[in-house]
């Protein structure tokens, strides 16, 4: 027996469906007019919704947003963009900030609510903070475990080489919850690219786990340590397991280098997380697309000590994705959309995802005609669906974490 039976669901090419699903997985997916017979515990009528997958949200920081804490004033950067001293800003704040698991469930709420279902988290761990921050984040993780997947990356965010202790920091983090080892920036940080990359893909070889480095590097030199974790990648076999995030440097070079790389990255199979970010220069989605590179995004900073902004709508962000894009067809909107479902699933390695049977029956339901429209209109009034059961409605969350 089917459990239960959503009715008028529509898909993204515009047809009514009926979506079943049994035991919190889609087990059929039929048009409307041929599911007549089909009958089951329970059945929803969608109103004719938008149905689409669960967002997954790719690059977030639960431990360090202000989100539902009192304001925070950004403090601007005295000598240029300079991630020491942005981090001393962030420990100054931090200290005086609610408690961090407080802080870290008003994130998880408000991204559930827009529609989240799946989530990587970057956590500080570095002799600073040792693994406390990792511990909370991963004891949050397991109270929200019915509502959304969290990855929760092991980040060396003051360096790792520079900062001592931080590399056999990094290799307890496994046994303390962490599922992928960070890194920050090789050159400009830890001015040894080499060393850096011993060190992170060593833990990933011993560990078993995926990388994620944070590549803030600019031009010529975020190249240089593009190649060689490219490098890194196809020695050690890890095509499939490995992310650069933010990678501004494939903004800042000329379009026939950018070809070149990114022939290596697909060749490598790693993928680039971008939040379409500010002024900033950021990687080109299409160029990068079109060679084979999975390009996802992430919404990173949520009111920090690096940001004020941040809303945890990845809609919102697929939205900001194709407007610095200058996307505009249905196509290339299509592509902003699939960097916040598809290919962030795709790029965190989640096999049970999307709209078809086998998968998860996670999905969200849209006021809007189609996926173009949703993208540009960001439509609220979504309700939240997690393995067939209602998580949230008209963006209200409605099942507490455990």
């Amino acid at each position: 027996m089917i459990d239960t039976l959503f009715r008028n669901a529509r898909l993204a090419d515009g047809t009514l469906a009926v979506i079943a699903v049994t035991d919190g997985n889609i087990v059929a997916i039929e048009q409307q007019t041929a599911a007549h017979g089909m009958a089951a515990s329970s059945e929803i009528d969608l109103g004719g919704r938008l149905v689409v997958p669960g967002f997954v949200e790719g690059h977030v920081h639960l431990d360090t947003s202000f989100y539902g804490d009192a304001w925070r004033p950004y403090v601007p950067y005295t000598t240029g963009f300079n991630v020491g001293e942005r981090v001393e800003i962030q420990h100054h704040n931090m200290a005086a900030a609610a408690p961090m698991e407080t802080r870290a469930r008003n994130q998880l709420d408000l991204c559930i609510a827009n529609g989240s279902t799946r989530m990587r988290s970057h956590v500080m761990v570095d002799a600073s903070v040792g693994l406390k921050s990792l511990q909370t984040i991963a004891a949050v993780r397991e109270q929200y475990r019915d509502l959304i997947d969290i990855q929760l990356v092991a980040f060396p965010q003051s360096g790792l080489l520079t900062c001592p202790g931080t590399a056999e920091l990094l290799d307890a983090a496994f046994d303390h919850g962490a599922d992928v080892v960070g890194g920050l920036d090789p050159a400009a940080v830890d001015r040894d690219v080499k060393g850096h990359l011993d060190v992170v893909f060593g833990i990933a070889g011993k560990r078993g786990v995926g990388v994620d480095i944070h590549l803030h590097e600019a031009s010529t030199m975020g190249l240089f340590s593009i190649e060689e974790i490219a490098a890194r990648t196809r020695a050690h076999g890890m095509q499939g397991k490995v992310t650069i995030s933010h990678a501004y440097a494939l903004g800042d070079i000329p379009a026939d280098a950018v070809r070149r790389v990114a022939d290596t990255l697909a060749e490598s199979g790693i993928a680039i997380m971008t939040t379409a970010p500010g002024a900033r220069a950021f990687p080109p989605v299409l160029a990068l697309r079109e060679a084979g590179v999975t390009v996802f995004g992430g919404n990173d900073n949520i009111r920090d000590s690096w940001s004020p902004y941040g809303d945890g709508d990845m809609l919102r962000r697929a939205m900001m994705i194709g407007h610095r894009s200058d996307f505009r067809t249905d196509e290339e909107l299509g592509i902003a959309f699939d960097a916040v479902t598809v290919a962030g699933a795709k790029a965190l390695g989640i096999a049970d995802y999307g709209l078809h049977v086998g998968a998860r029956a996670d999905f969200v339901t849209l006021r809007a005609a189609h996926i173009p429209e949703a993208v540009v209109a960001v439509p609220k009034g979504r309700s939240v669906y997690r393995a067939g059961v209602c998580i949230v409605r008209d963006d209200v969350l409605i099942s507490a974490a455990q």
